[in-house]
Protein backbone atom coordinates (compact mmCIF):
# COMPACT_ATOMS: atom_id res chain seq x y z
CA UNK A 1 0.00 0.00 0.00
CA UNK A 2 1.36 3.41 -0.98
CA UNK A 3 0.60 6.16 1.54
CA UNK A 4 0.01 9.76 0.45
CA UNK A 5 1.01 12.83 2.47
CA UNK A 6 0.91 16.46 1.40
CA UNK A 7 4.30 17.82 2.53
CA UNK A 8 3.85 21.30 0.99
CA UNK A 9 0.91 22.89 -0.85
CA UNK A 10 0.12 20.73 -3.91
CA UNK A 11 3.26 18.60 -3.33
CA UNK A 12 2.62 15.01 -2.27
CA UNK A 13 4.85 12.29 -0.87
CA UNK A 14 3.91 8.80 -2.12
CA UNK A 15 5.54 6.25 0.17
CA UNK A 16 5.74 2.45 -0.06
CA UNK A 17 7.42 0.53 2.75
CA UNK A 18 9.11 -2.79 1.92
CA UNK A 19 9.59 -4.74 5.18
CA UNK A 20 12.10 -7.15 3.63
CA UNK A 21 14.43 -4.21 3.07
CA UNK A 22 13.24 -2.19 6.08
CA UNK A 23 13.08 0.74 3.69
CA UNK A 24 10.60 3.27 2.38
CA UNK A 25 10.60 4.16 -1.32
CA UNK A 26 9.19 7.63 -1.85
CA UNK A 27 8.03 9.42 -4.96
CA UNK A 28 6.87 13.04 -5.05
CA UNK A 29 4.01 14.39 -7.15
CA UNK A 30 3.70 18.11 -7.87
CA UNK A 31 0.06 18.72 -8.77
CA UNK A 32 0.04 21.62 -11.19
CA UNK A 33 -0.98 22.59 -14.73
CA UNK A 34 1.76 20.25 -15.95
CA UNK A 35 2.00 17.58 -13.23
CA UNK A 36 5.50 16.42 -12.34
CA UNK A 37 6.50 13.12 -10.71
CA UNK A 38 9.96 12.96 -9.13
CA UNK A 39 11.22 9.35 -8.97
CA UNK A 40 9.27 6.65 -10.79
CA UNK A 41 9.86 4.01 -8.15
CA UNK A 42 10.97 0.46 -8.78
CA UNK A 43 9.22 -1.22 -11.69
CA UNK A 44 7.70 -3.82 -9.35
CA UNK A 45 6.02 -0.98 -7.44
CA UNK A 46 4.44 0.61 -10.52
CA UNK A 47 0.89 -0.73 -9.91
CA UNK A 48 0.66 0.59 -6.35
CA UNK A 49 2.32 3.92 -7.17
CA UNK A 50 0.07 4.35 -10.22
CA UNK A 51 -2.98 3.77 -8.01
CA UNK A 52 -1.71 6.40 -5.54
CA UNK A 53 -1.08 8.95 -8.29
CA UNK A 54 -4.61 8.23 -9.54
CA UNK A 55 -6.02 9.39 -6.20
CA UNK A 56 -4.50 12.83 -6.87
CA UNK A 57 -4.62 13.37 -10.64
CA UNK A 58 -5.55 11.54 -13.81
CA UNK A 59 -2.25 9.63 -14.24
CA UNK A 60 -2.55 9.76 -18.03
CA UNK A 61 -2.16 13.55 -17.77
CA UNK A 62 1.28 13.36 -16.16
CA UNK A 63 3.58 15.72 -18.06
CA UNK A 64 7.05 15.44 -16.50
CA UNK A 65 8.91 12.51 -14.93
CA UNK A 66 12.05 13.63 -13.12
CA UNK A 67 14.78 11.74 -11.33
CA UNK A 68 18.26 12.36 -9.99
CA UNK A 69 20.30 9.60 -11.62
CA UNK A 70 19.99 6.34 -13.54
CA UNK A 71 19.09 3.71 -10.95
CA UNK A 72 16.16 1.33 -10.54
CA UNK A 73 14.39 3.11 -7.68
CA UNK A 74 14.88 6.45 -9.45
CA UNK A 75 13.60 5.49 -12.90
CA UNK A 76 12.94 1.73 -13.06
CA UNK A 77 9.27 2.26 -13.98
CA UNK A 78 9.99 5.06 -16.47
CA UNK A 79 8.72 3.22 -19.53
CA UNK A 80 5.58 2.12 -17.70
CA UNK A 81 4.81 5.78 -16.97
CA UNK A 82 5.66 6.85 -20.51
CA UNK A 83 3.27 4.22 -21.88
CA UNK A 84 0.51 5.34 -19.51
CA UNK A 85 0.92 9.10 -20.05
CA UNK A 86 1.39 9.83 -23.77
CA UNK A 87 2.41 13.48 -23.26
CA UNK A 88 4.92 12.75 -20.49
CA UNK A 89 8.64 13.46 -20.93
CA UNK A 90 11.50 12.28 -18.74
CA UNK A 91 13.61 14.94 -17.01
CA UNK A 92 17.24 14.27 -16.12
CA UNK A 93 20.70 15.75 -16.44
CA UNK A 94 22.23 16.17 -19.87
CA UNK A 95 24.79 13.52 -18.92
CA UNK A 96 22.01 11.13 -17.94
CA UNK A 97 20.15 11.75 -21.19
CA UNK A 98 23.20 11.15 -23.37
CA UNK A 99 24.81 8.18 -21.61
CA UNK A 100 21.83 6.16 -20.35
CA UNK A 101 18.27 7.40 -20.52
CA UNK A 102 17.75 7.92 -24.24
CA UNK A 103 19.04 4.41 -24.93
CA UNK A 104 16.51 2.85 -22.56
CA UNK A 105 13.47 5.16 -22.50
CA UNK A 106 10.59 4.77 -24.94
CA UNK A 107 10.87 8.49 -25.82
CA UNK A 108 13.79 10.93 -25.66
CA UNK A 109 14.32 12.68 -22.34
CA UNK A 110 14.68 16.40 -21.74
CA UNK A 111 18.27 16.90 -20.61
CA UNK A 112 18.46 19.83 -18.20
CA UNK A 113 21.42 22.19 -17.98
CA UNK A 114 22.72 23.33 -14.61
CA UNK A 115 20.53 26.18 -13.38
CA UNK A 116 17.81 25.62 -15.99
CA UNK A 117 14.26 26.35 -14.76
CA UNK A 118 11.14 24.38 -15.65
CA UNK A 119 7.80 26.12 -15.01
CA UNK A 120 4.87 23.74 -14.57
CA UNK A 121 2.23 26.40 -13.86
CA UNK A 122 2.36 27.88 -10.38
CA UNK A 123 5.57 26.03 -9.52
CA UNK A 124 9.15 26.61 -10.71
CA UNK A 125 11.72 23.83 -10.64
CA UNK A 126 15.40 24.73 -10.89
CA UNK A 127 17.78 21.94 -11.91
CA UNK A 128 21.07 21.64 -10.05
CA UNK A 129 23.79 19.46 -11.52
CA UNK A 130 25.37 17.53 -8.63
CA UNK A 131 27.79 14.86 -9.94
CA UNK A 132 28.34 12.09 -7.33
CA UNK A 133 25.94 13.82 -4.89
CA UNK A 134 24.25 11.66 -3.77
CA UNK A 135 26.00 9.31 -6.19
CA UNK A 136 26.58 8.67 -9.91
CA UNK A 137 28.19 10.84 -12.58
CA UNK A 138 24.83 11.92 -13.97
CA UNK A 139 23.30 13.04 -10.67
CA UNK A 140 21.23 16.19 -10.35
CA UNK A 141 18.51 17.55 -8.06
CA UNK A 142 15.46 19.78 -8.39
CA UNK A 143 14.61 22.80 -6.22
CA UNK A 144 11.05 24.10 -6.28
CA UNK A 145 11.59 27.82 -5.86
CA UNK A 146 8.13 29.13 -4.99
CA UNK A 147 7.85 27.06 -1.78
CA UNK A 148 11.48 26.19 -1.11
CA UNK A 149 11.38 22.42 -1.54
CA UNK A 150 14.61 20.57 -2.30
CA UNK A 151 14.21 17.12 -3.85
CA UNK A 152 17.07 15.26 -2.18
CA UNK A 153 17.07 11.81 -3.80
CA UNK A 154 19.25 9.53 -1.60
CA UNK A 155 20.61 12.30 0.63
CA UNK A 156 19.39 11.96 4.26
CA UNK A 157 18.71 8.22 3.74
CA UNK A 158 16.78 6.72 6.68
CA UNK A 159 15.58 3.18 7.39
CA UNK A 160 12.37 1.86 8.84
CA UNK A 161 8.65 2.72 8.64
CA UNK A 162 9.25 6.27 9.85
CA UNK A 163 6.75 9.13 9.93
CA UNK A 164 5.93 10.96 6.69
CA UNK A 165 7.16 14.38 7.84
CA UNK A 166 9.46 15.35 10.69
CA UNK A 167 11.35 18.27 12.14
CA UNK A 168 13.62 15.88 14.04
CA UNK A 169 17.27 15.00 13.43
CA UNK A 170 17.29 13.32 10.01
CA UNK A 171 21.08 13.73 9.86
CA UNK A 172 21.52 11.49 12.89
CA UNK A 173 19.28 8.87 11.31
CA UNK A 174 21.29 9.02 8.09
CA UNK A 175 24.55 8.72 10.01
CA UNK A 176 23.36 5.46 11.57
CA UNK A 177 22.42 4.06 8.15
CA UNK A 178 25.89 4.82 6.77
CA UNK A 179 27.55 3.22 9.79
CA UNK A 180 25.35 0.15 9.41
CA UNK A 181 26.29 -0.10 5.73
CA UNK A 182 30.04 0.11 6.30
CA UNK A 183 30.43 -3.59 7.05
CA UNK A 184 28.10 -5.00 4.38
CA UNK A 185 27.45 -5.17 0.65
CA UNK A 186 26.18 -1.57 0.59
CA UNK A 187 29.48 -0.09 1.77
CA UNK A 188 30.46 3.00 -0.23
CA UNK A 189 26.80 3.72 -0.93
CA UNK A 190 27.62 7.43 -0.94
CA UNK A 191 30.99 8.54 -2.34
CA UNK A 192 32.97 11.37 -0.81
CA UNK A 193 34.89 13.52 -3.29
CA UNK A 194 36.52 16.93 -3.40
CA UNK A 195 33.19 18.26 -4.73
CA UNK A 196 30.95 16.81 -2.02
CA UNK A 197 31.19 19.62 0.53
CA UNK A 198 31.04 22.49 -2.05
CA UNK A 199 28.01 20.89 -3.70
CA UNK A 200 26.18 20.55 -0.40
CA UNK A 201 27.09 24.12 0.53
CA UNK A 202 25.51 25.25 -2.74
CA UNK A 203 22.34 23.36 -1.84
CA UNK A 204 22.32 24.84 1.66
CA UNK A 205 22.55 28.36 0.21
CA UNK A 206 19.12 27.79 -1.35
CA UNK A 207 17.71 27.83 2.22
CA UNK A 208 15.16 25.08 1.61
CA UNK A 209 12.12 24.89 3.87
CA UNK A 210 11.21 21.33 2.97
CA UNK A 211 13.51 18.41 2.15
CA UNK A 212 11.75 15.80 0.00
CA UNK A 213 13.75 12.69 0.88
CA UNK A 214 13.58 9.46 -1.12
CA UNK A 215 14.13 7.00 1.73
CA UNK A 216 12.62 8.05 5.04
CA UNK A 217 10.80 11.05 6.44
CA UNK A 218 10.62 14.35 4.61
CA UNK A 219 12.01 17.20 6.70
CA UNK A 220 10.32 20.54 7.38
CA UNK A 221 12.33 23.23 9.15
CA UNK A 222 15.73 24.84 8.77
CA UNK A 223 16.84 23.08 5.61
CA UNK A 224 19.99 25.14 5.33
CA UNK A 225 21.22 23.94 8.71
CA UNK A 226 20.20 20.35 7.96
CA UNK A 227 22.18 20.30 4.69
CA UNK A 228 25.25 21.84 6.34
CA UNK A 229 25.00 19.32 9.18
CA UNK A 230 24.78 16.57 6.57
CA UNK A 231 27.92 17.87 4.87
CA UNK A 232 29.82 17.81 8.14
CA UNK A 233 28.55 14.34 9.02
CA UNK A 234 29.49 12.90 5.62
CA UNK A 235 32.99 14.30 6.02
CA UNK A 236 33.30 12.61 9.40
CA UNK A 237 31.90 9.23 8.33
CA UNK A 238 33.01 8.91 4.71
CA UNK A 239 36.17 10.96 4.23
CA UNK A 240 39.33 8.80 4.55
CA UNK A 241 41.11 9.43 7.83
CA UNK A 242 44.37 10.38 6.07
CA UNK A 243 42.53 13.11 4.14
CA UNK A 244 41.09 14.51 7.37
CA UNK A 245 44.54 14.46 8.93
CA UNK A 246 45.92 16.48 6.01
CA UNK A 247 43.13 19.08 6.05
CA UNK A 248 44.25 22.54 7.23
Amino acid sequence: MTEITEIAPELYRLSTYLPALDLQFNQFLARDDEPLLFHTGLRQLFPTVREAVGRLIDPTKLRWIGFSHFEADECGALNDWLALAPEATALCSQVGKFVSVDDVAARPAKGLADGEVLVTGRQRFRFLQTPHVPHAWDAGLLFEETQGTLFCSDLFHQKGPVEAVTGADVVGRCRQVLLDYQAGPFAHYLPYTARTAPTLERLAALEPKTLAIMHGSSFVGDGRRAVLDLARMLGEVLQPSESRDEAP
